[in-house]
């Protein structure tokens, strides 16, 4: 189709594409011109220009990129620019705009089938299970994580069994066990050995304490004996054996 039909379809439809092509290449001209200046600054930065006086050699060598690939990208540019007149923004042979009233009763077709209480009643049914669905996952993912949590620490808890379930199966440490139940029976046998050798010894003793007791009071009563003793001296003497 020849580009004046096309033009006079774009038209109808209040389109342009020669405008928008010209905002495309106006924006990617922006974009180069912050790009550069702020490349330049970069550049001044860096190479200290105001301390050293070459303020101009930055701008100078920053210019000759800008050059550079200002003029590359105009070429490609150009040639997208054809490309799209050509391809993109063409009207197919034998293409033609529908009537007004088709246009008037599709728009009300269309415009019909967005405001549709079912479909809008569907649209919300949705969304509210959307979001059941969501506070769902989120419950499980809390559950998870304390399954997880309850897992380490009983892995935790079974590592620590195990490793003193070991150590006692460990044939080292049953032999000191049974070291240390011998050693208690040995220490207790010795226990009541001593205990008994300390019991005659204590008996030794106070019969020995009796026997001088006896030996005193007969050396210093010698005119009297057992037999000759007198009742008072007796308990007397009873008592003192008692506190031996």
């Amino acid at each position: 189709m020849e580009d004046s039909e096309s033009e006079a379809i774009f038209d109808t439809l209040n389109l342009n594409p020669q405008l928008f092509i010209n905002e495309t290449l106006n924006t990617v001209d922006d974009l180069l011109n912050d790009a550069f200046d702020f490349y330049l600054q970069e550049a001044s930065k860096l190479l200290k220009v105001e301390v050293t006086g070459c303020s101009q050699e930055p701008t100078k060598g920053v210019n000759y990129i800008r050059n550079m690939i200002q003029s590359s990208l105009d070429k490609r540019l150009a040639m997208w620019e054809k490309y799209c007149l050509r391809h993109c923004f063409t009207v197919p042979e034998g293409f033609s705009l529908p009537e007004n009233d088709e246009l008037l009763a599709s728009s009300s077709t269309i415009q019909d089938a967005l405001s549709d209480p079912d479909v809008d009643a569907e649209l919300d049914s949705l969304r509210n299970k959307l979001t059941l669905v969501g506070a769902e996952t989120d419950k499980i993912n809390s559950e998870l994580k304390e399954l997880e949590r309850q897992s380490a620490s009983s892995g935790h808890c079974a590592g620590l069994i195990n490793e003193a379930l070991q150590l006692y199966e460990d044939t080292s440490v049953q032999d000191m066990f049974q070291e240390m139940m011998q050693t208690a029976t040995e220490l207790r046998v010795k226990m009541k050995k001593l205990k008994t050798r300390q019991a005659g010894k204590m008996e030794h003793e106070r019969a020995e304490r009796i026997h001088n007791s006896l030996t005193n009071y007969f050396t210093v009563n010698p005119k009297k004996g057992l037999s000759n003793a007198k009742l008072d001296d007796l308990h007397e003497f009873l008592a003192e054996l008692k506190k031996m």
